[in-house]
């Protein structure tokens, strides 16, 4: 929508509005303008979308101003709201215990395009969608662009079930917004489920978009449509996965939660204890979106396994999606687009030092001929996978502590005596332990576990590991030949911040080191402590 296009439809809002209020809002900004209050007996308030709030006038609002927006528009439906015929705006109304409308909430419906370009891979993937998110952060948005996305770019057949209107506006003729999707009315929210069991059988829909499922009603409605093969994109009370999983109402969207006794072996095996809660059955929604803000998505790609893992209290971390509007995307109208940010983690920072993946490939495969499996706790999963993935290495990950070939957790549950560490000397599996969740640290660790070290004189390995370690053993190897009888031994330049790991290196052996030269050629030279270094240093 172009700016014309928004002030036609904010002159239909304006136009049932009293003539002293449409005065007291003439001087406001309206390009950020999301809500004209008006409440009997208080003054006029409007809301913008930085959550700024003004009261204009000093004028108090009147029954005779209520009385003449209701009388211009269309009669409130049961759940009070009413709409503008063409338009997105919404009035919401207040009763007093007699059913006297004692209050309006104007709401400014407007299009708002570019808020999917980050998951547009994820839409295109045809796999059902649910966003969760606090109101008012622009989930109804979303799913009118989807449906827009989804009947125009891709040509399928969508059905947007519409209740009170929220996603194509009010009147008989859908908002443009949703392009060549169809829409159907929901009279009352008690129907919703019934509309959208309709939608399905009467009308072979290949998409059904349908905001807020809040009930175990329409909960249940919603697996029976996936279950048809029919993609689903809806939005859910709750503002993050775990919210939705402890809900009982809701929980079937993700698969629904059960009480499981497993038995000893089982809860042995599983490093945790008796009873425990699984995942009943295939979730109804494969991707699951949380909306952190209006610009700020952390996605669930796998629900399944997102579920589990939150289940049994297994580190899970969504891949964050960032839509930013700093940047332009030349196309054949050149114009401001927003631009697609992707992180992973959100929770756990990972280094962004470069690192080459590249390493001996062959001697790694002679020297581990079988196939590894890692268990890991409190450890990043995404991670792992990362590394695993980058270094094409033959190892993954298992959910079962009996089949793992070593394990991988917490230093911080070391010394606490977790569980995991006691089942892992049960069973005789090797244990190796992380200081943090960071790329170098899980790193290090797995090439540890897997037996990649490196060896002076290896040079097709060297760019397999970074420069700290590659510094450091070549400082080993040196102390090695000081001890052995040699003079001194010259190190190969390094930046400061590693030549102080040198350093501390030298001393643990009591021997005596020295930074020579000028950066970026600075380096350290080795010797006894017993040799004259001055003399050393002047020849």
């Amino acid at each position: 929508m172009n700016k014309e296009d928004f002030y036609d439809d904010l002159r239909k809002l304006v136009e049932v509005l009293p003539p002293r209020i449409i005065q007291q809002i003439d001087n406001i900004e309206v390009e950020t303008l999301v809500e004209i209050v008006l409440d009997l007996g208080r003054p006029l308030e409007v809301r913008f979308l930085d959550g700024h709030i003004e009261y204009l006038g000093e004028d108090y609002v009147e029954k005779d101003d209520l009385r003449y927006i209701i009388e211009k528009i269309d009669d409130f439906t049961s759940d009070n709201r009413s709409g503008i015929p063409g338009t997105l705006h919404r009035i919401s109304a207040i009763r007093n215990r007699k059913g006297e409308v004692i209050g309006l909430t104007c709401r400014v419906g407007r299009v708002v395009t570019g808020t999917i370009n980050c998951i547009k891979d994820l839409v295109k993937q045809e796999k059902s969608i649910l966003f969760l998110g606090r109101p008012g952060v622009g989930k109804t948005t979303k799913l009118r662009e989807i449906a827009w996305l989804l009947a125009n770019d891709i040509q399928k057949r969508v059905i947007v079930v519409d209740t009170s209107n929220e996603i194509a506006g009010d009147g008989n003729i859908p908002h443009k917004a949703i392009g060549k999707a169809r829409r159907m009315q929901v009279a009352s929210p008690e129907r919703q489920k019934d509309v959208m069991i309709e939608a399905v059988e009467n009308h072979t829909p290949e998409v059904i978009v349908v905001d807020e499922i809040g009930t175990e009603a329409e909960a249940l409605a919603a697996r029976t449509i996936a279950e048809r093969g029919v993609m689903l994109v809806s939005t859910a009370h709750g503002n993050t996965l775990e919210n939705l999983i402890k809900n009982p109402t809701l929980s079937d969207l993700v698969g629904g939660v059960s009480s499981v006794t497993l038995g000893d072996d089982e809860a042995r095996r599983r490093a945790t204890q008796k009873t425990v809660l699984e995942r009943e059955k295939k979730p109804t929604f494969d991707i699951v979106i949380e909306i952190i803000d209006r610009e700020t998505l952390a996605v669930y790609s796998d629900v399944s396994e997102a579920v589990d893992y939150i289940l049994r209290g297994w580190p899970i971390q969504p891949e964050v999606r960032k839509t930013g509007s700093t940047k332009v995307i030349k196309s054949v109208a050149t114009e401001q687009r927003p631009t697609c940010e992707i992180s992973k983690p959100m929770y756990t920072p990972i280094s962004v030092d470069k690192m080459d993946f590249a390493y001996n490939l062959d001697k790694y495969i002679k020297e581990n001929k079988t196939h590894k499996k890692v268990y890991i706790y409190a450890v990043s999963r995404s991670i792992i996978d990362k590394v695993i993935e980058r270094l094409d290495l033959d190892a993954e990950v298992t959910r079962n502590v009996d089949e793992a070939d070593f394990v991988i957790t917490h230093k911080s549950y070391a010394k606490g005596g977790a569980k995991i560490i006691n089942v892992a000397k049960e069973y005789h599996i090797p244990l190796y332990y992380v200081k943090s969740n960071t790329m170098p640290q899980i790193q290090k660790v797995m090439k540890e576990a897997l037996n990649l070290t490196y060896q002076p004189g290896d040079e097709v390995n060297v760019a397999y590991f970074d420069e700290t370690e590659i510094a450091l053993q070549e400082a080993k190897t040196a102390i090695n030949q000081v001890l052995s009888g040699v003079v001194a031994v010259d190190l190969k330049p390094r930046r400061s911040q590693i030549r102080k790991l040198q350093h501390e290196l030298i001393e643990q052996y009591n021997l005596s080191g020295k930074s020579i030269g000028e950066e970026p050629d600075r380096y350290i030279k080795i010797y006894s402590n017993s040799t004259d270094h001055e003399d050393l240093i002047a020849g």
